[in-house]
């Protein structure tokens, strides 16, 4: 069966040594290869093509196969529908995800390029395939409510922080099997 996991970006950098595109943090780049060591391998892995989530992929020990646009798409009527940093604060973010994913509007059409692009990696490989994409906040969260659309949302928790994620399997043109990817708190 294919499996495919799917992690937000490590830590970045804060203040004016952000940059443009937001490096990682010596924290990002040491949690990043903490995570890389307990998982893996993969026949394929994808990044966004910001630099964070390359990065991410590179200190996890992983070479990336290819950078995906869509991926890293957070347009602005995305950004007018979610916020930026307003889902930290939301009480049950997945509930609220799903409910903009059913909306039918740029949330929605984000979570279902979003599943395109799951579903390419995962064609790709063969039948019993391992794909890794690192990928952005609000990005992964709207693709997980688009293809998981009958899940448990409001037992699901968080929002996705950084190096957390998702583990799907997929067959017969289903995800299935998700385990949440979290996090204990950082030792780095």
């Amino acid at each position: 069966m294919r499996t495919i996991e799917i992690r937000r970006h490590a830590y970045t950098k804060k203040g004016e040594g952000r940059g443009k595109g937001s490096h990682l943090s010596p924290e990002g780049v040491a949690l990043a290869r903490k995570i890389g060591g307990e998982i893996g391998p993969f026949n394929l892995v994808l990044t966004s093509p910001v630099p964070r989530a390359v990065e991410t992929a590179i200190a996890m020990g992983f070479a990336v196969n290819d950078q995906v646009e869509a991926l890293g798409d957070l347009s602005p009527a995305v950004l007018e529908e979610v916020g930026h940093h307003e889902r930290w604060a939301w009480e049950q973010p997945f509930v609220a995800f799903a409910r903009l994913v059913r909306q039918g509007g740029p949330t929605t059409r984000m979570g279902e390029r979003q599943r395109e692009a799951w579903v390419r990696a995962l064609e790709s490989v063969s039948s019993s395939g391992r794909v890794l994409i690192i990928s952005h906040g609000r990005i992964i969260e709207s693709g997980l409510v688009t293809c998981i659309p009958d899940g448990d949302f409001a037992a699901w928790g968080a929002s996705f922080h950084p190096c957390e994620g998702v583990r799907m399997t997929f067959a017969e043109g289903r995800f299935q099997g998700v385990q949440l990817l979290r996090v204990l708190p950082q030792t780095v």
